[in-house]
């Protein structure tokens, strides 16, 4: 295989994984990449650094530079992460979805144990099919053993 269809087998491989489009992004998601965008914009711009210096400090293309800061959906969250290593801003990508305060609130929930009604066994219950039991008065035995004279009530 001479060395131009090697290239043209990379390529045509190349094509069939990268996306030929970028992702469908909603409205509000857009609103949030284009605010970051500025955000870096504004950060590069403060530092008096040119598109061109960023781009190939990072590695990167201007193209790439510029739907980074432009908030485009097809820029690569590596783009982003090099551009904010260039700006000093590397850190910053920890604070991204570190306090989940929705997957706590569900992984607490899932911990809780389920309370359900006990069902009331032997012979002091009132069944339903008995409601004279329950107007006489009878309790049920964990009850009962509280309310015994003689019998300390335990703490809680």
């Amino acid at each position: 295989m001479c060395h131009y269809e090697q290239i043209l087998a990379i390529l045509s491989i190349m094509v069939d994984i990268m996306p030929s489009k970028p992702p469908v992004v909603f409205p509000q998601e857009q609103r949030l990449l284009s605010a970051f965008g500025e955000r870096l914009r504004l950060a590069r711009l403060r530092r008096k650094l040119t598109t061109s210096t960023v781009a190939q400090r990072a590695g990167i293309s201007r193209s790439s530079l510029y739907n980074a800061e432009a908030g485009h959906p097809g820029a690569t969250l590596g783009t982003y992460l090099r551009v904010l290593a260039v700006l000093g801003l590397e850190a910053d990508i920890n604070a991204i979805a570190a306090d989940d305060k929705l997957g706590r609130k569900l992984q607490d929930l899932a911990l809780m144990p389920v309370t359900r009604p006990r069902l009331r066994t032997g012979r002091n219950s009132a069944p339903a099919d008995r409601p004279e039991a329950a107007d006489l008065g009878e309790q049920h035995p964990a009850s009962a053993d509280a309310s015994r004279p003689g019998r300390k009530k335990a703490a809680r």
